[in-house]
């Protein structure tokens, strides 16, 4: 299967010893770059879908469809395995399921399935849960949605910071029974949280973004967690940067004396100008 080698790189991290870091990443450049940079897994955030597809905040407008495609273009691009925030899975179970068999076929290492309350109730504006019952029903229709067991598919909860401590640990004992191949935590603000976590589970774990005195690799690693974000900087710096580009232009500064542009060399490599340039010699008949 085309897809197979990145799933199993992303399960040789969560089988291994290490915590690692994902590069972010959004579209058909980004990927690249990280994988030119040598990361060893992107991570493809709903924050960041929401804001490269249709510029708005993350607020559960994008949907599968908008998702997958992005996921597609970037399988097309390169071969780096990536994680897929897949939300609450843009629905109920049985959406969950078709959410898991489109990203599977547009090319997903793996694929995180939360138990946060999406979209947001009516009149409500703190984060709620759905029940335990329906998250466990969630996993289990993720499970059956994968018709490829390389597939990696990971039970998140925020309930750390939404509930308890003590709500995340049941959360998570019932998604690990239930099948999952990780868990994902948002929200855990201590090492006493943490610990408390690794020592009631028994999955790889992942963090989706930890206070400073969690970022020792080292540490993390000793308390089974394999995977730990970095937030979305990536795409911020490029904001600011076409930004800052557009506004130079507007007011008036010339294209060959505007600061920050990337190098001919970073740009041929970043399209795989030789690779093209070779093909259209073999192809088409072009002069190399």
């Amino acid at each position: 299967m085309a897809f197979r080698s990145r799933r199993e790189k992303l399960r040789s991290i969560l089988s291994g010893s290490a915590c690692i870091h994902p590069g972010s990443v959004y579209d058909a450049i980004s990927i690249r770059i990280a994988e030119d940079l040598g990361f060893p897994l992107g991570m493809f955030g709903g924050s960041v879908a929401s804001l490269a597809v249709l510029g708005d905040p993350d607020v559960t407008l994008i949907t599968l469809t908008e998702l997958a495609e992005q996921m597609r273009r970037m399988s097309r691009a390169a071969a780096l395995p990536v994680l897929v925030d897949a939300d609450h899975g843009y629905g109920n179970a049985l959406n969950v399921r078709r959410t898991v068999q489109e990203l599977e076929t547009a090319g997903a290492a793996g694929l995180t399935i939360e138990d946060t309350l999406l979209p947001a109730a009516f009149g409500e504006t703190k984060t709620q849960l759905i029940s335990l019952e329906e998250g466990v029903g969630k996993m289990k229709a993720a499970l059956d949605g994968r018709s490829d067991a390389s597939l990696v598919i990971m039970g998140r909860t925020g309930a750390v910071s939404i509930s308890s401590l003590d709500d995340a640990i049941r959360r998570a004992q019932a998604y690990e029974a239930a099948g999952v191949d990780a868990l994902f935590f948002t929200g855990i603000k201590s090492r006493a949280e943490l610990e408390a976590i690794a020592a009631a589970t028994h999955l790889p774990l992942v963090l989706g973004g930890a206070p400073e005195d969690l970022n020792a690799l080292d540490y993390l690693a000793g308390q089974r967690v394999r995977i730990a974000l970095q937030g979305h900087a990536p795409i911020a710096a490029a904001t600011q940067a076409v930004y800052e580009t557009q506004k130079a232009l507007r007011e008036g500064t010339v294209p060959k004396a505007l600061k920050g542009l990337p190098s001919a060399e970073l740009t041929n490599r970043v399209m795989r100008d030789a690779e093209v340039k070779a093909r259209s010699a073999d192809l088409l008949g072009l002069k190399k």
